[in-house]
């Protein structure tokens, strides 16, 4: 490496140490140093505690030596760095991306961000800042459709490994215990999380099989991240994985359902359809509906939800339309399982 890559290398850590160092608290060497890490820069913690020496000594920023580790933080009185701030519209983006996405990115690029989520949240507390993005996150919700349930405790430490893990396409030596309260340590391929409900799930091939599997992330005791890469499989695509129902608790089957449903019970599906191609038939009492969907777990479930509401239940494959007979059934029967 020539002296000027050197220099300018220089120069971009303390541009990033500057952005990073916030005003209203103390930031350790440490927590800078994990930042800087998980952001791509390769430095010891010796080596961020000499630029923190003396970026202290030229600019405004205070250090807190009377206990370790040090703190850093800029001087109220500071004009800080002049480079382009986070403004009240990029603070508002930030902060419902760390609330709501949380569990979604990575966990190197949130420690990351860190910095950047703590300015955006004293943007948006400050009493003098941008009024009307500070009111936006009390007037949108995001609101569950279903009975809504507290999270399933997860630690913290297993989601950092994991997440890392998939970030890096590394093999991973896990604890899990099964529905059945069963512990089992297995080694596996993680492939892609996804989030449902108040859950988070890991799909993942284990060692020695070619399908895929879906744990719950909160039924993982205790993660290891190997050092050994795995090529990810090109066959594998987790939208495709979604779109067959595979988080149904379902085999990926089309089908083509049909059922009655009581009009009190049935109305909303006018407005919010089971499938692009569904079909409507008006009766005297109830609605025929018709629709092409995935067979699954929970598809059964939310049929059996309607009790006696829903009657004449059919399922046939969904290259195969149900027979003239079949749809216009009208015996009562309970919802099928």
């Amino acid at each position: 490496m020539n002296t000027r890559t050197r220099q300018m290398e220089t120069v971009l850590l303390s541009l990033e140490l500057l952005r990073r160092i916030p005003r209203h608290r103390k930031i350790t060497a440490q927590e800078l140093h994990e930042q800087l890490t998980h952001a791509g820069f390769s430095r010891d913690l010796r080596s961020i505690q000499r630029h923190l020496d003396i970026l202290s000594a030229h600019f405004d920023i205070e250090r807190d030596d009377r206990s370790r580790p040090y703190g850093y933080r800029w001087l109220p009185h500071a004009a800080g760095l002049s480079l382009p701030a986070l403004g009240p519209q990029e603070s508002l983006l930030l902060r419902l991306a760390e609330e709501h996405l949380r569990h979604l990115l990575p966990a190197p690029l949130m420690k990351s961000l860190e910095g950047f989520f703590a300015q955006a949240r004293m943007r948006l507390s400050d009493p003098a800042g941008a009024r009307r993005e500070q009111e936006w996150t009390r007037k949108v919700r995001v609101v569950s459709a279903t009975l809504p349930l507290l999270p399933p405790p997860l630690a913290p430490a297993v989601f950092d490994v994991v997440s890392q893990a998939l970030y890096e396409n590394r093999w991973l030596e896990i604890e899990y215990r099964n529905a059945r309260r069963q512990k089992r340590r297995h080694r596996i391929m993680p492939l892609g999380l996804a989030q449902q409900g108040a859950s988070l799930y890991l799909v993942c091939r284990f060692q020695d099989f070619n399908n895929e599997r879906t744990l719950a992330m909160h039924r993982i005791l205790s993660a290891e991240m190997s050092d050994l890469r795995f090529e990810r499989p090109k066959e594998f695509d987790l939208a495709a994985y979604e779109d067959e129902g595979r988080f149904q608790y379902g085999e990926g089957r089309r089908i083509r359902l049909s059922f009655h449903i009581r009009k009190e019970a049935g109305y909303h599906l006018l407005e919010s359809r089971l499938s692009a191609d569904q079909r409507v038939r008006e009766c005297e009492d109830s609605y025929h509906v018709t629709a092409t969907v995935l067979d699954s777990l929970l598809l059964a479930r939310w049929l059996r939800g309607f009790g006696d509401d829903v009657w004449a239940v059919e399922k046939t494959p969904a290259d195969h339309m149900p027979s003239s007979r079949s749809s216009t059934r009208t015996s009562r029967t309970r919802a099928s399982s």
